[in-house]
């Protein structure tokens, strides 16, 4: 018997994995398709404060916390596992195309100076200095030079390394329900009826999460939020990521690699609909080609919908939930690149026996049973 089974081998799972293998426990990660999910379309920001909303400084304040991680996270990762994850460091600039699009960001950029966050208000001329390929019609931005980015598939691939380095075993096999004895999580049943035991399960199945049978009615409140991303490649055209508002629509660029370029994404409450919708692609090329003229020189080489995983406060459920031997670390929504170093570190932490700390207690995996309680 393992001491622990996490189920999931996206980013959140396998660095759990990773960093309770590295405290001397053993463990089994089970997934028939590690990387295929939510990670496998995201974009990579690290960007707490350019995600910065009302209302979620909590979520700030955790968000932070785990970007103060990814510099030696990166570097022992990268150690471990001999590969790049391409983390860059270039900063991110919001921009808005027009004089709503700016005043919008005159109110993000009152509560960034409202948390004391470090960003800086600039003219469309410093925009264009700082990114040449923006378009002229550009009104104005805020520069946030401390948020970055990271390829998550390079990511995830480093981790895999790496868990398997430390001793993680993986089987590939789908995951066919939580394992349930006398009111205790007691392991997994596999989708061809193996059963795998342990003291102890993580539950780390992103937006299938609170799907998943065995897992008591309610518990684990996480939903998928369907999001479609774009990558291009060709000639290089930005240095860091841009964040833009385009007539009050939101969206984003994100360089990786040498020559490519992520677009996104959309928000959809639709599901597990797999579709991409020629009206999302649209969308998501007239509004960036609208900021950065220059991408529609580019080649498309790929199109994806994945899904977010969900919560009722858009933050993570991270440590015990309220089924006792059942340990959480999912319902990371837009955050699960930026918060894989505090997850992976702080769900470790209560596997080892220590308690759910810092900026994370706020975020413990049985909150919503104990408020509905």
């Amino acid at each position: 018997m393992t001491d622990v089974l996490v189920a999931g081998a996206g980013v959140a799972g396998l660095s759990v994995a990773w960093r309770a293998a590295q405290r001397g426990l053993s463990v089994t990660v089970v997934d028939d398709a590690p990387g295929t999910g939510a990670s496998y379309a995201a974009a990579g920001m690290l960007a707490p404060v350019a995600e910065a909303a009302y209302g979620e400084q909590a979520l700030v304040e955790l968000s932070r916390a785990s970007l103060e991680l990814y510099p030696d996270f990166v570097a022992e990762l990268e150690r471990a596992s001999g590969t790049s994850v391409g983390l860059r460091t270039a900063g991110t600039l919001l921009v808005g195309f027009d004089e709503d699009d700016v005043r919008a960001l005159d109110h993000v950029h009152a509560f960034h100076r409202e948390l004391g966050l470090s960003a800086d208000r600039l003219t469309p001329r410093a925009c264009r200095a700082q990114e040449p390929s923006l378009s002229p019609r550009v009104r104005g931005g805020v520069r946030v030079g401390g948020d970055h980015s990271v390829e998550p598939r390079a990511l995830h691939a480093a981790l895999l390394s790496a868990a398997d380095g430390a001793g993680v075993e993986v089987v590939p096999a789908r995951v066919g329900a939580l394992t349930v004895d006398d009111g205790r999580a007691t392991g997994l049943e596999l989708a061809d009826g193996r059963r795998l035991s342990a003291p102890q399960t993580v539950l780390a199945l992103g937006a299938w999460s609170g799907s998943l049978p065995g897992v008591p009615a309610g518990s684990v409140p996480v939903r998928p939020v369907k999001g479609q991303i774009l990558r291009l490649q060709g000639e290089p055209l930005l240095e860091g990521t841009v964040r833009a508002l385009v007539r009050g629509r939101p969206v984003y660029l994100v360089p990786y690699g040498a020559d490519r370029v992520v677009v996104g994404a959309s928000v959809e409450e639709q599901g597990f609909d797999a579709r991409v919708t020629a009206g999302a692609v649209l969308d998501l090329l007239r509004d960036a080609t609208e900021v950065v003229p220059g991408l529609t020189e580019l080649e498309l080489v790929e199109t994806l919908a994945r899904w977010r995983p969900g919560t009722p406060d858009n933050g993570p459920l991270l440590g015990p939930s309220a089924l006792p031997g059942l340990v959480l670390a999912t319902g990371h929504y837009r955050n699960g690149v930026l918060l894989a170093p505090l997850t992976g570190r702080v769900v470790a932490d209560v596997l080892a026996g220590d308690d759910l700390a810092g900026p994370a207690a706020v975020f413990s995996g049985d909150r919503f049973v104990r408020e509905s309680v």
